[in-house]
């Protein structure tokens, strides 16, 4: 059977991102990640790629040119420009936020072009800013540009596709995401999050195309695993997607303190797994995953290398 590739790609601008001391979306979450690939010995099993600066017309594919350029303009040359409570633009953060954006761009065009060494099938994107909580004009709760739609809309519009998933299991809603593809009958997304929690939507009306699955504070891997198989699965099987995209954010971690669910490695690893085999019967493998939360940085290290694993598993 021919080997299939898992593409890792980052770039060392989303590190230059910063919102100012101790604040939990910090550039260690990157180093984390990459030391403990490198400790574990899958590093050297990922084909490493430098992420791009999205385009502006990959970036229009989502937000209106007036946000895109309130950004750009926004952007300080020292200090912090505060967008909302908790998210802010420093020196480094416009060009870190096209990194992120242009990640999940190139990592679409990786599995679909499946290319490098025997053929990449899936890819990781180890980028910050994150991007699920960005609204169509909207930055909030530590994201800008939405990374995860980018990808989407260039999946469609780029390729072609007519069925594109995103899964997404943050801690948090995806309350960007949704606002940006609800009613789009070409994506389905689906997702878990702690509820009542920020941003405190999700569970009102949602679109047909939207299967959401709240989650009380205090649940544990078999509640999470049980809203996968019992919500998630049938629909993904129904929509037969054509590429996976994953909101991959690992703040449901137990030891992480920004909220109160109960996950471990297992699960991620699980999770993975499930979507792999979606992957495979309807989209010849092609998962895209990108990084969203995860802020106690030993648990954020170890979930993303278990979810990192399967995907690069044969």
């Amino acid at each position: 059977m021919r080997a299939m590739a898992t593409a890792f790609i980052t770039h060392s601008d989303c590190r230059r991102h910063e919102m100012g001391f101790g604040h939990p979306e910090c550039p260690e979450r990157l180093d984390a990640i990459r030391d403990h690939l490198i400790a574990c010995g899958l590093d050297a099993r990922l084909v490493h790629h430098e992420a791009p600066l999205a385009e502006v017309e990959q970036l229009l594919r989502v937000h209106p040119p007036a946000y895109v350029e309130f950004l750009r303009l926004n952007a300080p040359t020292a200090g912090l420009a505060q967008l909302d409570p908790d998210t802010a633009m420093g020196p480094g953060t416009w060009q870190a936020a096209l990194r992120a954006a242009g990640a999940g761009v190139l990592a679409v065009d990786l599995v679909m072009r499946g290319e490098v060494r025997g053929g990449v099938m899936s890819a990781f994107c180890a980028v910050r800013p994150p991007g699920h909580h960005a609204g169509r004009a909207a930055a909030r709760g530590f994201c800008f540009f939405n990374n995860v739609a980018v990808a989407v809309m260039h999946a469609i519009e780029a390729w072609g596709l007519r069925r594109v998933a995103i899964a997404d299991f943050d801690v948090h809603h995806g309350n960007g995401t949704e606002e940006i593809f609800a009613g789009d009958g070409r994506v389905l997304m689906v997702g878990t999050f702690q509820h009542p929690f920020y941003p405190f939507s999700g569970t009102e009306n949602p679109a047909p195309n939207m299967c959401n699955v709240p989650l009380a504070a205090g649940t544990r891997g078999a509640g999470f695993r049980r809203a996968v198989d019992e919500d998630w699965l049938p629909r993904l099987a129904a929509f037969a997607p054509e590429l996976i995209l994953v909101s991959a954010g690992f703040d449901a971690h137990l030891e992480d303190g920004m909220a109160s669910l109960g996950l471990v490695e297992d699960d991620y690893a699980w999770v993975t797994g499930k979507l792999k085999e979606v992957a495979g019967r309807s989209a010849g493998g092609r998962i895209v995953s990108m990084l969203e939360g995860g802020y106690a940085l030993s648990a954020l290290a170890r979930s993303a290398a278990a979810h990192i694993g399967v995907l690069a598993a044969p």
